[in-house]
């Protein structure tokens, strides 16, 4: 917690740093990273999956030295990755005329239709490498749908898509990119809805769907036919931020939706086999309202020791109700191995550890043992494009520090300077921004206690007019700023994740940027930890922890090592 002192004299100001303020630009020094990413055959991802990215790029060293970290090679177009003449001009309209490295390497997967994990750094265009080829699917579903009618008949709506995000800003944002693809005449290509934060269920059948967890349930869950339309129609199920979404309060609520999606696929593909048309009905007791006991059992069969996911019960294995035409309570999770797929799931996330066996990563991978894995250069990596600074404080220090870091970058002479400070608690972004306006310092403020109309308007602001934007972890995860030059971390991390994410918000979209860390003793270990990885090379995944500060599991790893010790001295007595 920042405390209030008198200030001291006017802080020397830190040294400066040249940072490009086009993505586009390569006037960033050269010695970031002094390599050339080249993306070699990528026309051979059929059938094949991708288990990073040495199955589709090589690493050449270019004349001059210097590096594009984040595009695809110049060889590489939206046109060699197989997308239409109209999304091209689409993106190209947008500002997306060259493919990033990640969605270069995740446009095959995804319009393969195999199940995909996008696990790669921040900022490295991993919103678009799924919207892109859905949009791809679903105006190519279209176009099919068109051409095979005839006049008379209607033409069948499109296979809707749904993407999950952990909270409403990124809900909107999703909706945002994806309805900004817009047709020759100015119409978005698809139309993209959220369902959270209020707003009811659409009118219409929009296509894409962009939701939380909770507000989907809410609205599916009380209406039996929306429930059983909708499900049976999603072919395309995304999960932005998939490791928050499969861990703690949004775990119960995602397995229990994949759940859904799951039993509906076998279902229709008995369906298929045994060539019934009547399409089995599900008890509203089966879905809509669980009790917690079933909540416990869903978890513990996708989340146990064995891997063992889906129970070995075969659909032939239902109750006897089930040949009436509709299934009671539990008998929807029981599953069958072998079954005709019929909707595709992707996740995404920028952190995905998988050390440990209820890890997100790890969750992934046996739920999902086929899916394709895009994993990017940097993932848990620091980023070649940021420079960082650290510097340990005191009480009677970290005032001046955060003042002094503040000013380096709004004195550098930008026009339009972003700067966010990072804070771990909502009182401590108060007493940063009371600190950074008594040394004449203006900025905005931004944490979950204020309304959902005040975070977005404040957003925009930022956005729009630049400044100063203290806020907590609420701002860490997905929100895509441009031209953030610098990231401030007021506090340090608690966690290895949340570092990765904080600091995230600078160096996108093949910018460079700056991030200042002002660390106390308390948060030595963590810090010493996250800069060996660094100068190694390694990533930081060793001080991953989800639950608890990775403080407090070196304090557990040292009180286990004094016991050790004590031990030993009372043998040698």
């Amino acid at each position: 917690m920042f405390h209030f002192y008198k200030l001291s004299s006017p802080p020397k100001l830190l040294s400066k740093f040249n940072a490009s303020s086009s993505c586009l630009s390569n006037s960033a020094p050269s010695s970031f990273y002094p390599l050339r990413v080249r993306f070699l055959r990528l026309n051979q991802w059929k059938g094949r999956p991708f288990r990073g990215f040495a199955a589709a790029a090589a690493v050449v060293s270019d004349k001059n030295g210097s590096s594009d970290t984040f595009f695809a090679d110049d060889n590489v177009t939206w046109k060699s990755l197989g997308l239409s003449d109209r999304l091209i001009r689409a993106l190209e309209n947008s500002g997306f005329g060259r493919p990033s490295i990640v969605q270069a390497a995740s446009v095959g997967p995804v319009l393969s239709g195999k199940d995909v994990v996008i696990a790669a750094e921040t900022g490295s265009g991993k919103t678009h490498s799924y919207l892109v080829p859905l949009i791809e699917k679903l105006c190519t579903a279209l176009g099919d749908s068109e051409n095979s009618n005839s006049d008379k008949e209607p033409t069948p709506p499109r296979a809707p898509s749904l993407v999950l995000c952990p909270n409403v800003v990124l809900c909107e944002q999703v909706v945002r990119m994806a309805n900004a693809l817009s047709a020759d005449n100015g119409e978005p290509l698809v139309r993209a809805v959220a369902v959270c934060g209020g707003q009811g269920w659409p009118i219409g059948k929009p296509d894409v769907i962009v939701s939380t967890p909770a507000a989907l349930l809410n609205n599916i869950d009380p209406k039996r036919r929306r429930r059983m339309e909708f499900v049976r129609g999603v072919k395309y199920v995304v999960f932005d931020e998939a490791d928050m979404l499969l861990c703690g309060s949004f775990q119960n609520q995602v397995i229990r939706l994949i759940n859904m999606f799951r039993f509906d696929e076998k279902q229709l593909s008995r369906m298929n086999e045994s060539g019934v048309e009547k399409p089995l009905e599900m008890d509203n007791s089966s879905l809509t309202q669980p009790d917690l006991q079933d909540e416990e059992n869903l978890q513990d069969e996708y989340i146990s020791d064995e891997g063992n996911f889906e129970g070995d019960s075969d659909v032939e294995d239902l109750t006897e109700e089930t040949k009436s035409g509709s299934i009671k309570k539990k008998d929807w999770r029981r599953v069958r191995k072998n079954y005709q797929r019929s909707k595709q799931y992707i996740f995404v996330a920028a952190t995905l550890p998988i050390n440990g066996k209820k890890t997100a990563g790890a969750v992934l991978k046996q739920m999902f043992p086929d899916a394709d894995w895009i994993s990017g250069n940097y993932l848990h990596f620091h980023n070649p494009r940021l420079k960082e600074k650290w510097i340990e404080v005191t009480v009677d220090t970290q005032v001046d520090a955060l003042i002094e870091a503040v000013k380096e970058r709004l004195e550098f002479g930008a026009e339009t300077s972003r700067t966010m400070v990072f804070a771990n608690t909502v009182d401590a972004v108060y007493a940063v921004t009371k600190i950074l306006k008594t040394a004449g310092i203006e900025c905005y403020c931004y944490h979950k206690d204020l309304s959902l109309e005040e975070r977005a308007k404040t957003l925009v602001n930022f956005q729009e007019k630049g400044g100063v934007f203290v806020c907590t972890d609420a701002a860490a995860r997905g929100i895509d700023i441009p031209n953030v030059s610098h990231v401030i971390q007021a506090d340090f991390a608690t966690s290895a994740v949340d570092f990765l994410h904080r600091v995230g918000r600078t160096a996108r979209a093949g910018q460079y940027g700056l991030v200042t860390s002002l660390y106390t003793e308390s948060n030595r270990d963590l810090v010493d930890t996250i800069r060996r990885a660094a100068k190694l090379g390694q990533p930081v995944e060793t001080a991953f922890s989800r639950k608890r500060s990775f403080r407090n599991k070196l304090k557990k790893r040292g009180s286990i090592k004094d016991r050790e010790t004590s031990t030993a001295e009372l043998t040698r007595v």
